[in-house]
């Protein structure tokens, strides 16, 4: 049995689709049919029940699929522990706006002792491009946050976080316990630069079109508000400073942490680092 050929396997248990699988694995749908079939044959025995009713996996598949999934981990390993022998091991890794997230550090502990000799690059970009550089091949992964355009990306959900109005602390508003968007209709809210992408924008501006100044960073924000007055959305996790306050928003849907790389990519290190993110952010809740 071929790697590859295993790898397609495990993309059609997976999706239990041919044609999703086909997507994920940048191919078409017929040569997958047939190294599907070709695996089926050296098998000797079906690994899919098909029917009009879809994909499901045989009992022979289901031994396959985990026997499949334990050699592809084991050389995935061997061919990061190679790579990092000779020198050749790294990945770069895309962080959005706010570095400092515990689950990050947590995260970040985690895949050091996992891949010590991997050599791991840094990409902290602005509030600009919540892709963090993956469409523009700048980065393997990113940890960022949705909504975005997801075209070409896999995505992977870490976190969800509440939201709250970022306000002056001498604002009237924050006198109360709770605010809807409703009652930030009238105000300046943060903008980003022309071209941003617009499901990014109309989520931090509550799904409605706002007047304000423009931003870059997070620090920006923050700066928009105590010389402005400026309003908009943070996480209410967020420890502002003395001279301001975060008030939640009831009627706003949780911000989403997400780590994010470009569909098809086989690198060994991105899949151990979801892997490894999906338990340090897991721990944090």
């Amino acid at each position: 049995m071929e790697l590859r050929t295993l790898r397609y396997f495990v993309a059609v248990a997976e999706e239990l689709h041919f044609g999703r699988a086909a997507s994920r694995l940048y191919m078409s749908q017929p040569p997958l049919s047939r190294a599907i079939k070709q695996l089926e044959t050296e098998v000797g025995a079906g690994l899919f029940d098909r029917s009009s009713a879809g994909v499901a996996l045989t009992p022979v598949g289901a031994v396959l699929l985990d026997e499949a999934r334990a050699l592809l981990d084991h050389a995935d390993r061997v061919h990061v522990r190679v790579a990092a022998a000779a020198g050749t091991a790294n990945i770069t890794v895309g962080i959005l706006g706010d570095s400092a997230d515990p689950g990050a550090t947590r995260l970040a502990a985690a895949y050091r002792r996992r891949h010590p000799g991997v050599e791991i690059r840094i990409r902290e970009t602005d509030l600009t491009d919540p892709t963090c550089g993956l469409h523009a091949g700048l980065v393997d992964v990113a940890l960022t946050r949705a909504p975005f355009d997801e075209t070409g990306l896999t995505v992977h959900q870490l976190r969800a976080d509440p939201v709250g109005a970022l306000l002056r602390a001498d604002d009237p508003l924050t006198r109360r316990d709770r605010l809807e968007l409703a009652d930030l209709a009238d105000r300046h809210w943060f903008q980003f630069p022309q071209g941003t992408d617009p499901l990014w924008q109309a989520y931090w501006n509550g799904g409605e079109p706002r007047q304000g100044p423009v931003v870059r960073t997070v620090q920006e924000c923050v700066q928009a508000v105590l010389w402005n007055g400026t309003v908009g959305m943070t996480l209410l996790g967020h420890r502002p400073a003395g001279e301001l306050a975060v008030i939640p928003l009831t009627d706003m849907p949780p911000s989403r942490v997400l780590a994010a790389w470009n569909r098809g990519d086989a690198n060994p290190l991105i899949r151990s680092f979801v892997e490894i993110a999906t338990t340090a952010y897991r721990a944090g809740r």
